[in-house]
């Protein structure tokens, strides 16, 4: 063998030695380095790398501007959807002058308010954010949701979406804008205080599903949007109990867009009804534990029309109402809940205590008629 190759021989056997060198090296650092932390700063700091910085705590100031922007820009957004309303009713003189706010939910000019605000009204305007003003039509009115649906004759107008209410947690952010009195809007922001409340709307009927919020309601923001974070409607505000602090009410989204959707369509809620006044009243425990049932409340007739489906079904005076279609009842309330507009012509049992015996009677309801 030549000298020359003698030398690319041995270069060769080099090379080879740096590689598996190398190679063992490589393996012992993935090593230790699994097993002791503490090695990987000072071989990455001895290979020249960068080492990763570690993140500082975020501050309060942070938070709260972080907050800010969150509200400042679903302000922002929902804000030209949101309008002022004035209604006038000179047939009542003073007492028929009435404001509140509404906003947009279709962009061919349907508005959303309450109905407190327009209901009875002989004449209804609306101020835009960008300051035109528009004669209104209403379109439908709900007094037992306090909710309304009025419309302008414009197109493309903004309008907000409506969220999922049924995904709402206490604790999330709830931002009430309104446009009282004609002044620019005004923003209040909180947190969802309770989920689930109930109340007495003005026609007496109890309102479901309320969200209690700690949101400041400005006088005149009656029918303003309740949004969330991401500006999409939550609720729509509707009452707030003055001697209390920071007890505001609103509908939630699911229900007026139900309520809304039926008004567009049918300019009414239609529900159907018994033709009885009755009242909560407490069953005798022998009959409860008689007749085994699974609550000592009900509703005690207290008086019948003389021609509506309670006295066609054979009801009378002193019988007390335990059950609708075998849904137990204990209120008033749990009757309405269950007179919903698709009961309206079809048969139903109704469970009654009367005198010591338990009846089953048929009825037929009939659509509640408009006042």
């Amino acid at each position: 063998m030549s000298s020359a190759e003698d030398e690319n021989l041995r270069l060769i056997c080099n090379k080879m030695s740096y590689i598996q060198w190398w190679f063992f090296v490589r393996k012992d650092i993935v090593m230790f380095s699994d097993f002791e932390p503490t090695w990987v700063p000072v071989l990455l700091e001895n290979s020249g790398g960068v080492l990763p910085s570690v993140r500082s705590p975020i501050t309060d100031g942070q938070l709260l501007d972080a907050y800010s922007e969150t509200v400042s820009g679903a302000a922002t957004n929902v804000a030209p959807a949101v309008v002022n309303i004035q209604s006038k009713n000179p047939a009542v003189g003073r007492r028929g002058e009435g404001g509140g706010s509404g906003f947009f939910i279709a962009p061919d000019g349907f508005i959303l308010t309450n109905s407190h605000v327009v209901h009875g009204a002989q004449s209804i305007e609306v101020t835009l954010h960008d300051a035109r003003t528009f004669s209104a039509t209403l379109i439908g009115d709900d007094p037992d949701t306090d909710l309304a649906v009025i419309r302008i004759d414009a197109a493309q107008l903004p309008f907000l979406p409506f969220a999922d209410s049924k995904q709402l947690r206490v604790g999330q952010i709830a931002i009430a804008i309104g446009s009282p009195y004609g002044f620019q809007q005004t923003v209040t922001a909180g947190v969802v205080s309770a989920l689930g409340r109930s109340m007495r709307a003005q026609s007496g009927r109890l309102m479901d599903d309320i969200i209690q919020t700690d949101a400041a309601l400005n006088p005149g923001n009656s029918g303003g949007p309740l949004v969330n974070s991401s500006g999409k409607v939550i609720g729509v505000n509707t009452a707030v109990i003055l001697p209390a602090q920071g007890l505001c009410f609103a509908i939630a989204a699911n229900t007026a867009q139900l309520v809304a959707a039926w008004l567009i369509r049918d300019g009414k809620i239609r529900r159907s009804y018994l033709g009885l006044a009755g009242q909560n009243t407490t069953i005798h425990p022998r009959l409860v534990r008689h007749h085994k049932l699974s609550n000592n409340q009900g509703i005690l007739v207290a008086g019948i029309e003389p021609d509506g489906p309670a006295r066609q079904s054979g009801l009378a005076e002193g019988d007390i109402i335990i059950a609708f279609k075998e849904a137990p009842l204990s209120s008033i309330d749990d009757l309405h809940r269950v007179l919903v507009g698709k009961e309206i012509g079809i048969k139903s049992n109704i469970t009654v205590i009367r005198g010591v015996e338990m009846v089953e009677l048929s009825v037929i309801p009939q659509e509640l008629p408009r006042h």
